[in-house]
């Protein structure tokens, strides 16, 4: 059994973004334990991870991925001259690269093809890398839901073997205390003037990038702050600010 530190999410249509994903994965199975829980979760839509990581899960270290596929597109496009549509040629990398990191090709099939010796080590591929394929009818709320469950109950699942609260986020919380903290410090230290210091609470680190970052701010300009409603911007006589209302 293979223990694996990474997982990677590539749904091939833009609209899925991975994002959803992984927050439902990622904000859970982070207690410390005397066992290591919760993979590092990554990814990208369409074809843009091919010049990024998809060398990495082909060749290097072993990373299970789901591909997330649609069949029917919200808006297929037809270029003269092509003979597929821009969704047809991203469905054709959602099973292409799936079948490749599956099935990988030998040396003797370079060999057959008249790959130079010396090209051979680089472009053997050792196949046999774990892959999901998801392929949805369509995208819409639906599907979205279905998908969004999918994650939500493997991690709920993965949280009863462990033993832990797969949905706490106790680590978020205390970047937000945190975040507070520094919130009230850079508005009293702005209003006086003075500089951050040891005694604020920060280590000398943090107090050197905020001394850094409020003297940098000291020597820009901005505008008298006011309240901007979005019917300040739009030129509409059915759009009233918040206070006509009362």
């Amino acid at each position: 059994m293979r223990s694996c530190e990474e997982f990677l999410i590539i749904p091939i249509y833009h609209t899925v973004s991975q994002s959803p994903i992984q927050e439902t994965d990622i904000f859970p199975k982070t207690l410390q334990l005397d066992y290591e829980t919760g993979e590092i979760d990554f990814g990208e839509p369409g074809t843009n991870g091919q010049h990024s990581f998809y060398q990495l899960i082909h060749q290097g270290r072993t990373i299970p991925c789901d591909f997330i596929g649609i069949i029917k597109s919200q808006q297929s496009v037809y270029l003269k001259g092509e003979i597929v549509s821009n969704h047809d040629e991203l469905m054709c990398n959602f099973f292409a690269q799936a079948d490749a990191l599956a099935v990988g090709k030998t040396d003797v099939q370079l060999r057959s093809e008249n790959c130079p010796d010396s090209l051979i080590p680089h472009k053997t591929f050792t196949g046999n890398r774990p892959s999901l394929s998801i392929m949805l009818p369509t995208l819409n709320a639906y599907t979205t839901g279905q998908l969004l469950a999918i994650y939500e109950h493997r991690v709920a699942t993965q949280g009863f073997i462990w033993g832990l609260n797969s949905f706490d986020q106790w680590g978020v919380e205390l970047g937000k205390v945190l975040a507070s903290q520094v919130r009230a410090s850079m508005n009293e230290k702005r209003t006086k003037g003075e500089k951050v210091s040891e005694a604020d609470g920060f280590n000398p680190s943090t107090t050197s990038l905020l001394n850094r970052y409020l003297e940098g701010k000291a020597q820009l300009k901005y505008a008298e702050p006011e309240d901007v409603f979005p019917c300040d911007l739009i030129d509409s006589d059915e759009c009233r600010p918040p206070t006509s209302y009362v």
